[in-house]
């Protein structure tokens, strides 16, 4: 079982690493475009701005393997910031173009409670979203097999993701609003969460997506 994991100066690259290892998984980071090409499952991790993170996968030439990498049915994960980029647009600092592999959008928070924040509940928000909170699985897919749903994982991120497709949604996590926490499309697993800071449950989840990177059969 092997991973790559790629390395554009934005990400927590060795706890990422470190995790996969936990899970049974040899893991290498990578930076050229030729790694991309030639690796057998991908993993793209991020913290930080969505914009910056566009900027620094594109002065690195990277966006093009990423795109056909995905598109040739190789198993691709994203975590956090690697789950936003793959949408249409993100709010943040004004919008910004994203990947647009899944279509939506990504938004922020709402800091602010009351009648004028349409289906938010609870007090007001502190943002940014930090620390364990439940998942609840929308639908089955073979990267959360053993993992009970209401299991808690690690989040930090003030913008979530909003898909115009119901079909794309795996997990969903309540915070305010009930959010999108993670997206299961074709060969494409992708977390807000970190599962490399979830523990058990975590490694759960990264033993699976090596096992599955392993096998000749469609990822999803």
């Amino acid at each position: 079982m092997s991973v790559s994991i790629i390395d554009y100066g934005m990400g927590n690259l060795r706890s990422v690493q470190k995790g996969f290892e936990k899970a049974g998984c040899n893991a290498t980071i990578i930076r050229a475009a030729h790694e991309v090409e030639d690796a057998r499952a991908l993993v793209l991790p991020g913290v930080g701005a969505f914009r910056n993170c566009l900027q620094n996968l594109d002065s690195q030439k990277l966006i093009t393997p990423i795109l056909k990498f995905i598109e040739s049915g190789r198993p691709f994960m994203g975590i956090c910031l690697g789950l936003q980029i793959l949408f249409s647009e993100s709010e943040e600092f004004g919008k910004t173009p994203g990947l647009d592999i899944i279509r939506g959008t990504v938004i922020r928070f709402p800091s602010i409670s009351g009648e004028d924040t349409p289906g938010l509940k609870g007090p007001n928000l502190k943002i940014p979203h930090m620390g364990w909170n439940t998942v609840h699985i929308a639908k089955a897919a073979p990267v959360l097999d053993g993992i009970a749903d209401g299991s808690f994982f690690y989040f930090v991120h003030s913008y979530y993701v909003v898909p115009q497709s119901a079909e794309a949604v795996a997990t969903t996590t309540a915070y305010g609003v009930e959010f999108v926490s993670s997206v299961c499309k074709d060969n494409i697993f992708a977390c807000q969460f970190h599962p490399e800071k979830s523990q058990s449950v975590g490694l759960k989840l990264l033993k699976n997506f090596s096992e599955i990177s392993a096998r000749e059969t469609k990822y999803f």
